[in-house]
């Protein structure tokens, strides 16, 4: 299942520049969010491994980046994580992977939610002021959102004429993926959230999708709390590795 989610989930969030090494998938995006701007050792590698971290350590250094592996356990080589944990890279941002069969999900009474397959300036700028992306990561997001390939859909929620909430929703080989989920910060505990997860989800089936999966990190409380409600039940997790 492992490498099944983790291609899902690359392609779910696009980044701006990829390079294919020796079975390791390396990813910019300027710099916003760890996801779009690390290396991914998904696949066996045939070069020297030592050779493989100062081609990617030269990569990142030339673009004035932080060297970041996302890491999990089905990295390769096996003893990868050591590896790096020897060479100073700090483990960082531990996150659960999470999965639900979406014919055990109650997706009945939905409330009222705004659902789109386009990216709309209206859901982007409500999504930037409610995470507090800056105008510069905010150009950059806009650029990863219009690069998704697989189709995918943005909801929102209004409350008084204004989007309270929102969430993007990535469907592929029967698989829905659940990412920017967030409501804003005087409207939590309402509800909202759950709202957008199900009618993505919804979405997702109506589509074919089968399964839905997210990655939660494990130091949010809130959200854990939202998704085990739902019914996602923990896979695998993944952390980063971070050059020092």
């Amino acid at each position: 299942m492992i490498p099944t989610i983790e291609e899902l989930s690359l392609n779910a969030w696009a980044a701006l520049q990829t390079v294919v090494y020796d079975g390791w998938i390396i990813r910019f995006a300027n710099g916003y969010t760890k996801r779009a701007n690390s290396i991914n050792p998904l696949y066996p590698s045939n070069v020297n491994i030592d050779e493989n971290l100062r081609f990617c350590e030269s990569l990142y250094q030339q673009k004035n980046l932080p060297v970041v592996f996302k890491m999990t356990p089905a990295c390769h080589p096996g003893d990868l994580d050591d590896r790096l944990q020897q060479s100073g890279y700090q483990k960082n941002s531990q996150t659960s992977v999470q999965t639900v069969d979406l014919e055990s999900v109650d997706l009945r009474a939905l409330s009222e939610t705004a659902l789109q397959e386009n990216l709309s300036a209206e859901w982007l700028k409500s999504f930037c002021a409610m995470s507090a992306v800056s105008e510069r990561n905010g150009k950059t997001l806009r650029e990863i959102l219009l690069n998704i390939v697989p189709r995918h859909c943005f909801v929102s929620l209004k409350s008084d004429s204004k989007v309270v909430a929102c969430g993007l929703g990535v469907l592929q080989s029967g698989y829905i993926g659940l990412f920017d989920i967030v409501t804003a910060q005087d409207f939590r505990g309402r509800g909202y959230g759950q709202q957008i997860v199900k009618r993505i989800l919804a979405w997702g089936k109506q589509n074919q999708a089968r399964q839905a999966y997210l990655q939660v990190m494990l130091d949010n409380a809130p959200a854990l709390h939202l998704y085990a409600k739902i019914g996602f039940q923990e896979q695998y997790q993944y952390w980063y590795r971070i050059k020092a």
